[in-house]
């Protein structure tokens, strides 16, 4: 387990502020049977509001969620599935509308997902390219860590990958190449979405020691993951989200060991 309190006190300036944050989806169709098609009807025929008919359904999925994280925390987003952490996440990054609340950051979050996207028909290395440029990189950014890049991936340990379109990668090479490029920039807040679940602990242990350099260089970095030990290597604080409520804020360990009691680990 990591040794948190020798890590340095995080600086007291805040860069994320979520202010009593409601997300609602609103789902269009989603009932069966024939209640959607009187609903579809009603729609052709521009009858009722959209909250009113009977095929939209509202989907709360962040209730009343406030706190405040600061410069130099790795914060752990823990909480069962469909518990409201991606969608916290996206709606931190700007992705999503709060149907209450606020969200506030003090410079440019960067999401990082499993689903980011990568073009598919493009080689590893166009996407490094594309990837670095749509972060913000300069031209000679990108070609000054394209190697790095590269290298801290892993993908070219057995072939020359990079050379080939990103449709021949299998998941986990693609997503150790999206923890990759964006592991490349310093960023103001880098969320990170299950990125580290799907390599090798080879690479989990180099993209820890990147999260790490992350704070150190005065960013925050929110890590959502199953892996309680990459929580525990990587964090110092974690948020437990339960049906879309923040349930505890705290210590790393203090929420793990609570969290676990509840999940029956």
């Amino acid at each position: 387990m990591a040794d948190t309190n020798s890590q340095e006190t995080p600086d007291p300036r805040p860069t994320v502020i979520a202010d009593e944050l409601h997300i609602v989806y609103r789902v269009n169709g989603a009932r069966t049977g024939r209640g959607s098609a009187t609903a579809a009807l009603s729609r052709i025929l521009g009858r009722g509001s959209d909250d009113g008919e009977r095929g939209v359904r509202k989907v709360h999925a962040v209730r009343g969620v406030s706190f405040v994280a600061r410069r130099g925390e790795a914060i752990g987003l823990i909480g069962s599935n469909g518990s409201g952490k991606s969608t916290l996440l996206r709606a931190i990054a700007g992705l999503l509308p709060a149907e209450s609340g606020r969200v506030y950051t003090d410079g440019q979050p960067s999401l990082l997902g499993v689903n980011a996207a990568l073009m598919n028909d493009l080689t590893g290395e166009r996407n490094v390219i594309l990837g670095g440029l749509a972060m913000g990189m300069s031209r000679e950014q990108v070609k000054e860590r394209y190697q790095d890049i590269v290298d801290f991936s892993g993908i070219n340990e057995k072939g020359d990958f990079i050379t080939l379109p990103m449709r021949t990668y299998s998941s986990g090479m693609a997503a150790r190449l999206r923890f990759s490029i964006a592991a490349a920039k310093d960023h103001d807040v880098l969320m990170i979405d299950e990125a580290l679940a799907t390599g090798d602990r080879k690479f989990q242990k180099r993209s820890e020691a990147r999260i790490r350099e992350l704070r150190k260089e005065a960013g925050t970095v929110f890590l959502v993951s199953h892996n309680n030990k990459s929580i525990r290597d990587t964090c110092d604080r974690v948020l437990w989200l339960e049906r879309g409520e923040l349930r505890m804020d705290g210590p790393t360990e203090e929420v793990l060991k609570e969290y676990e009691k509840f999940a029956g680990k």
